[in-house]
């Protein structure tokens, strides 16, 4: 007996390392006109891309319904010592409520601790990834939700964005509203504070921008874990994990912005996750 550990998934965890520590993702649905797909389930990230990319018609994302939830407690929970869920900002998605609202109408013995985590990305999936090694440990469900909150006040994440065009039109733009109209030179950083999209930096080219993921990633040093985050360029990611891993000491994973994020971010988005080993 254990405690579990459920993320939506807007986590952008790789299946591998899912699969490895035992987490349960529940899929958001994204849609292109009436055509529906389970992110990550029925539509892999290389189709939502070509077809995002062909640009004829722009996707949209809907959150689990609360049944689905329940299904998954319920299954998950059996023998289990208790449940921790972990979702993205209740202030850009109905996600986390939707799990609330489950948690309370699963039919259970054990416990379940749902968590905002007002991120998105990585901001879920390395908190998520400390739950995991917490409940492996043995810990009990207010010993992981503790280690969970903790990590949530050293997560940091940043994206270089190629176009403001895809978090304007899915309406999750935020504060990053202050860059529309002053972008004709430069790319648009971004950055998840307390639950919404603010933006962070102008840099004028995209080398530029990788540059500051860079500086951003060394201010926050010492670090216990870095994500590199891509969309459509690999190769590029790569790069920048090689780069930070000599720079930081540590051994950066590589993800992909799955469908549901890359409904906002879109093609050419690369950005950093960065759990810092201080408290901020």
């Amino acid at each position: 007996m254990a405690v579990r550990v459920v993320v939506d998934s807007l986590a952008d965890l790789p299946v591998e390392m899912v699969a490895h520590h035992g987490i349960e993702v529940v899929p958001l649905t994204v849609r292109f006109g009436t055509a529906e797909f389970k992110d990550g389930v029925d539509l892999t990230p290389d189709e939502f891309y070509l077809r995002l990319q062909a640009g004829d018609e722009f996707p949209s994302t809907a959150v689990p319904a609360v049944g689905e939830f329940v299904e998954i407690y319920e299954r998950v929970g059996d023998g289990s010592d208790g449940i921790i869920s972990i979702h993205v900002s209740s202030k850009v998605s109905g996600t986390y409520n939707a799990a609330v609202q489950a948690s309370k109408s699963a039919s259970l013995d054990c416990p379940i601790e749902v968590v905002d985590t007002l991120q998105a990305s990585m901001g879920i999936g390395i908190p998520a990834l400390v739950a995991a090694a917490a409940a492996q440990e043995g810990q009990d469900l207010p010993a992981v939700l503790e280690r969970v909150q903790e990590a949530l006040s050293r997560v940091t994440c940043n994206t270089l964005l190629d176009t403001l065009e895809y978090l304007q039109k899915g309406g999750r733009i935020g504060k990053a509203q202050a860059l529309v109209g002053t972008l004709l030179n430069f790319k648009p950083m971004i950055e998840v504070v307390d639950g919404v999209v603010h933006p962070y930096a102008r840099p004028r080219s995209r080398k530029k921008g990788i540059a500051r993921l860079m500086d951003r990633a060394q201010a926050l040093a010492p670090v216990d874990q870095v994500a590199v985050l891509y969309s459509t360029t690999p190769d590029e990611a790569a790069e920048l994990a090689e780069r930070l891993g000599v720079m930081l000491g540590v051994d950066p994973m590589v993800c992909r912005y799955g469908p549901g994020l890359g409904t906002y971010v879109g093609p050419g988005a690369l950005g950093i996750g960065v759990l810092s080993s201080n408290r901020t």
